[in-house]
């Protein structure tokens, strides 16, 4: 099937690793053109260079913490693409830990970049975005069903995947689809440091895969199609959903 994604143009953050790198991967793969942000110069150096080998990317070292940062990236995606069809919202994790103990400070610094960080790009996007225009969140499996040992997460992406909902509803009129992708067990980096979090690392992965009924982790590319599909237009009439990524790991609807 043809996505549709020749030529189209999208910002895709956090993509110089995990499952924003992935998500990059695979838009380039199909014909996107896509500007790739990450914290660092040599990460996002490094990011581009692989995707180049694969079609046309570009990069910018960004926060997405920082109120500067949006702005940035759509002037950079319309001066490298001249247009902007969309944009994947991806974040690093933030600090592990239960609620209980888990410092304030690590709640505030997390605010700033998982929650108001990603709805200050989704709303100066939404600005830039013409008819037919989509903005992604990558959130996670907290959003309907808590992780142990991951209080931060448990109590910010579920407000966000809500502002997503609202923001659909309000974008919706002017063609503009908003939807959100809830990881679960991806074999990543991040996932691979929460699991050797436990006293015993690989019993932990165990029994994290005893759960999942297909009986693995996913994969990085296994997400990246997902939300290559979502951003595509082939994906025209998806708008305000929440898409698990996760093997049949929830339990829930």
């Amino acid at each position: 099937m043809d996505l549709g994604l020749k030529d189209k143009a999208y910002i895709v953050t956090g993509a110089t690793r995990g499952l924003g790198l992935a998500s990059a991967r695979e838009l380039v793969a199909d014909g996107a053109r896509v500007l790739v942000s990450g914290r660092t110069r040599q990460a996002v150096d490094t990011a581009v260079a692989g995707l180049e080998t694969l079609g046309t990317a570009h990069g910018l070292v960004a926060d997405n913490a920082d109120p500067d940062t949006p702005e940035r990236l759509i002037a950079e995606a319309r001066h490298r693409f001249g247009r902007l069809d969309g944009i994947l919202i991806s974040v690093g994790g933030p600090q592990a830990g239960p609620v209980e103990t888990t410092p304030e400070e690590a709640w505030r610094d997390a605010f700033e970049s998982v929650f108001l960080g990603a709805l200050r790009l989704a709303r100066a996007t939404a600005a830039a975005l013409p008819d037919g225009g989509v903005i992604a969140f990558v959130l996670s499996s907290s959003v309907r069903q808590p992780i142990p040992g991951l209080g931060i997460s448990n109590g910010l992406r579920p407000g966000l995947a809500m502002a997503a909902k609202a923001l659909a509803d309000e974008l919706g009129p002017r063609g503009i689809r908003v939807l959100g992708l809830l990881p679960a067990r991806i074999d990543t980096d991040r996932v691979r440091e929460l699991d050797g979090l436990a006293a015993d690392p690989d019993a932990a992965r165990a029994q994290a895969t005893a759960s999942i009924p297909l009986g693995r982790y996913g994969t990085p590319e296994e997400f990246g199609k997902v939300a290559a599909f979502l951003l595509s237009p082939a994906a025209s009439y998806l708008t305000g959903i929440m898409v698990p990524v996760d093997g049949g790991a929830l339990r829930g609807l």
